[in-house]
């Protein structure tokens, strides 16, 4: 029992959350944006260096130094860093740091009188990282999957196809076209392993839900593929660290971190993982059965399995969960709240009067339907945008209202069928989520309870859960993951929304003409 602290390096910020498990409260959150900091002396924009071409950078370097700043205002709250017991974090996924030969020797011989900044200049053998915005390497994701023997192969052993935002065709990439840099690279940290390290001292092997985001690991035997290594560049085997167990303890904080922010010298520092598995511990996802929807730009939709499944048309992810012991489903919808805007606008509506298109119309939508490709849509792969409408008249605002949201809730009970789960709940966040007619909607087609979610920031909590857990295992009183959530990962008071039985049966009859739809325009 005690203080935790949970880092979050995400695409445009550092966000520090610290819990208090005797209280069950979170008693501090803080962050720093990149842009307001650091856009004029590091050039980004959104967090990024976007070079065109689908080349998307972000600077290394920043994050160090966005880290020293997080901690300053931790403690400038009024945060006692020396209290914190343990310390986790998420980072980006997918993301690449490489590192020279001096890194090691940098990293544990930080000197306090200096910034990171000041110390960590010469260790980059490239200085900038790509991530998971850069969506350039499409000829190696090909490269890669003929080099194991054809994209069902890596699909079934590392349960992703080859992904243009991974890590592995970014390695290939930079392999191919830099191939001086590269033979200076003498370890490849990804995004999460890199800030566990500079907190570390040293640098940190990387935990298996973070390295199944990589095209890279077995995802069966969690370890590094030695045929996915091969068909990626030279070598490889020998810039990876190990993949580490996700409770393990990767050490003591560095004396660095001790004398210039006075955190207590016997702090533990857990393996970081990707914010995508963070945020799954953080929404208390730790039992099969339990889903969760993001309601975001994109509407990310993932659950908790008991077992290795893979999605037979590689449409979805799939990652290790830091829980050690249970597997994570992703599925990404790029038409999430693009298409509800993009709605909302045509018919130059508000939100509310958005949410009274679906009050003023019938589930179901009297058998309009609409497939809205209003942008490229990642699940169901369609490369060009494209409205489609059946039944439904275009000039109807409310019913294309409700032809948007019903669309979203049946394509997302669709394409997560290979999950095999038996939902039992569905936890939304983002935006969307305070739409409660929206959420109905969700509810009915899924025949499932439905609750809003109160975390604001799953990635960061999770990490702070993982930094709980961890620490209470290596002291020989482990507590359940569902006694390590519970108390933090709760839905908001009276958020529950029901499933109405009338309305659960007529979705069920129009599921199938709606995936008649979408397969005869995909």
């Amino acid at each position: 029992m005690g203080n935790f602290l949970g880092i979050d390096a995400s695409t445009q910020s550092m966000t520090g959350l610290v819990i208090n498990t005797s209280s069950a409260q979170i008693i501090a959150e803080e962050s720093v944006n990149f842009d307001e900091y650091y856009a004029e002396k590091y050039g980004v924009e959104n967090g990024v260096l976007d070079a065109g071409n689908g080349v998307v950078h972000s600077p290394p370097l920043m994050w160090a130094e966005a880290l020293e700043a997080l901690l300053r205002q931790l403690r400038e709250s009024g945060i006692n860093l020396a209290s914190i017991e343990a310390v986790s974090g998420s980072g980006q996924q997918h993301g690449t740091v490489y590192l020279n030969q001096s890194a090691a020797g940098v990293l544990g011989g930080l000197r306090s009188d200096l910034s990171l900044t000041d110390q960590l200049n010469g260790v980059f053998s490239r200085p900038t990282a790509p991530v998971w915005m850069d969506t350039s390497t499409r000829v190696q994701c090909d490269e890669i999957e003929t080099g194991v023997g054809g994209r069902q192969r890596l699909l079934e052993l590392t349960g992703n196809t080859a992904f243009e935002r991974f890590s592995g065709p970014q390695i290939r990439k930079f392999a191919q076209q830099e191939p001086a840099a590269y033979e200076r690279t003498t370890t490849i940290c990804l995004v999460s392993s890199f800030v566990a390290s500079l907190l570390a001292g040293r640098v940190v092997p990387v935990d298996a839900g973070d390295g199944s985001g990589t095209n890279l690991m077995d995802i069966g035997q969690q370890r590094w593929s030695q045929d996915a290594l091969a068909a990626t560049a030279p070598d490889l085997g020998q810039r990876l660290l190990p993949i580490i167990k996700a409770d393990s303890i990767v050490g003591s904080i560095s004396p660095y971190w001790v004398d210039r922010y006075g955190f207590n010298p016997t702090c533990n520092v857990l393996p970081f993982s990707g914010d995508n598995p963070c945020s799954l511990i953080g929404l208390g996802l730790v039992e099969p059965g339990k889903l969760a929807l993001s309601l975001g730009t994109s509407d990310t939709f993932f659950a908790c399995m008991d077992k290795v499944r893979i999605s037979s048309t590689g449409e979805g992810a799939l990652f290790a969960s830091p829980d050690g012991v249970h597997y994570m489903a992703l599925i990404c919808f790029l038409n999430g709240s693009l298409a509800r805007e993009a709605v909302r606008d045509q018919y130059n509506l508000d939100w509310e009067g958005f949410a009274a298109g679906l009050r003023q119309t019938n589930p179901g939508n009297d058998e309009g339907l609409m497939l809205p490709y209003f942008d490229a849509e990642i699940v169901p792969h369609v490369a060009t945008p494209g409205v489609i409408r059946q039944n439904l008249d275009p000039h109807n605002a409310a019913a294309n209202v409700r032809a948007v949201i019903e669309a979203q809730a049946l394509s997302s009970r669709i394409h997560a069928e290979w999950m095999g789960v038996n939902v039992q709940s569905i936890s939304v966040t983002g935006g969307a989520s305070a739409n409660a007619e929206i959420l109905q909607v969700f509810a009915d087609v899924h025949d499932c309870e439905v609750q809003q979610f109160q975390t604001t920031n799953a990635a960061a909590l999770g990490a702070a859960l993982r930094a709980s857990h961890g620490h209470m295992t290596a002291l020989g009183t482990p507590v359940t993951w569902p006694q390590t959530v519970s108390d933090f990962s709760r839905p908001l008071p009276g958020s529950d929304i029901q499933p109405r039985a009338q309305t659960v049966t007529l979705y069920d009859e129009r599921l199938e003409a709606y995936r008649d739809l979408e397969a005869r325009h995909t």
